[in-house]
């Protein structure tokens, strides 16, 4: 997109290498450019920085956007950051569901709050690093398309965005593979080229979910029992926040074969296990769907879904019922996990996605 002499457009800067190309290419490509980070909430319990705007990563982007002669703003989100993004957080756990708190602070923090704050500093556009494209289609409406390098595609966690944010989004990294954005971050002379990419989630820096699930429910916990799809108790558990379909390690049961969370019943306050072969499941439900169009498909569509952010695509026909659908796959999946997204493509473009449902493998 050739930028008008007008355009503005804030810039999502974390101190890291993606946000800070994306910074630099549009101060290239001719727009007129403001950096803003957000303070995000981060765990004081843990004595932890939230990963996403520690000190030193603050210092960083300000030291950066001083290279590029653009304005820099650190505005204080931790509010909005722990009642949206947070408490969905713990609170899908404790509920028996898993949850991808990426996707929700993508939907309501940065194309919520931030997109707010851009247009008060009269932006025309939110751009940030991530790893997808958005092109206009024949009507005039925005498709969200994967990313030209595969491995560091992000389209999954963008998926729940609306037309509107769409056309007021720029993604200036959507089509370089991750080397050519470090050798751009040479080439601009920005000290971070080197710089790892994060792998954890942001606000628990690194400390394990159920330690940060332990201290944010205090003793808020009750044992119950584990069982076998017949009912059979097997043992018990501890709280059932405490744990995630597919999970095998930590439940402390003796058996030849290891057993795997299958289901989590918060009505029961059961944990329901199962072995290997038990786990494969051919259909389950999505509910809460984003039509990426705004309007969802009249019949069934052959689509790829991704199931979690960094798993394969599988072949699979939905039946959708406006902001709902039966997901049909073509071959067995384990780890099918209530609470995460179900994100469906055809081809490279994000048509939808939504959450995936309650519910157990099918029985032979």
């Amino acid at each position: 997109m050739k930028p008008d002499v007008m355009d503005h457009v804030v810039v999502g800067m974390s101190g890291g290498v993606d946000s800070s190309v994306a910074a630099a290419k549009l101060v290239d490509d001719g727009y007129h450019v403001i950096g803003v980070m957000l303070r995000l909430w981060s765990d004081e319990k843990a004595g932890a920085e939230n990963r996403c705007c520690t000190l030193e990563s603050t210092q960083i982007a300000k030291q950066i956007a001083a290279n590029l002669g653009i304005p820099f703003y650190v505005i204080n989100a931790q509010e909005q950051f722990h009642s949206t993004v947070v408490r969905y957080f713990a609170d899908s756990y404790y509920d028996g569901f898993t949850p991808n708190p990426c996707v929700i602070c993508n939907r309501t923090i940065r194309w919520g709050y931030l997109l707010d704050i851009a247009r008060s500093l009269g932006a025309n556009y939110l751009a940030t690093g991530h790893y997808a494209r958005i092109r206009k289609d024949s009507n005039d409406g925005y498709q969200l398309m994967r990313g030209i390098d595969g491995g560091k595609d992000q389209s999954y966690v963008l998926s729940m965005l609306n037309q509107e944010q769409l056309s007021q989004t720029l993604l200036p990294l959507g089509d370089y593979h991750k080397e050519q954005v470090r050798e751009m971050a040479r080439a601009y002379h920005l000290p971070v080229s080197e710089r790892p990419d994060s792998q954890d989630l942001c606000f628990l820096a690194g400390g394990d979910y159920r330690e940060f699930l332990q201290r944010y429910f205090e003793n808020d916990t009750t044992s119950g029992e584990i069982v076998d799809r017949s009912g059979v108790v097997l043992g018990k558990h501890d709280g059932l926040q405490g744990y995630t379909i597919g999970q095998r390690k930590g439940l402390k049961l003796s058996s030849a074969e290891p057993y795997y969370v299958m289901a989590i019943d918060r009505k029961k306050n059961q944990l329901v296990v199962g072995h290997h072969d038990e786990l494969g499941r051919t259909s389950f439900t999505v509910t809460g769907i984003n039509w990426i169009s705004g309007e969802a498909p009249t019949s069934d569509l052959q689509v790829n879904v991704k199931i979690r952010y960094r798993s394969s695509l599988h072949p699979a026909i939905i039946h959708p019922d406006n902001n709902t659908a039966l997901v049909e796959l073509k071959q067995p999946v384990r780890d099918i996990t209530p609470g995460q997204f179900a994100v469906f493509y055809m081809d490279d473009i994000v048509i939808g996605a939504g959450v995936i449902g309650t519910g157990l493998p099918e029985k032979d």
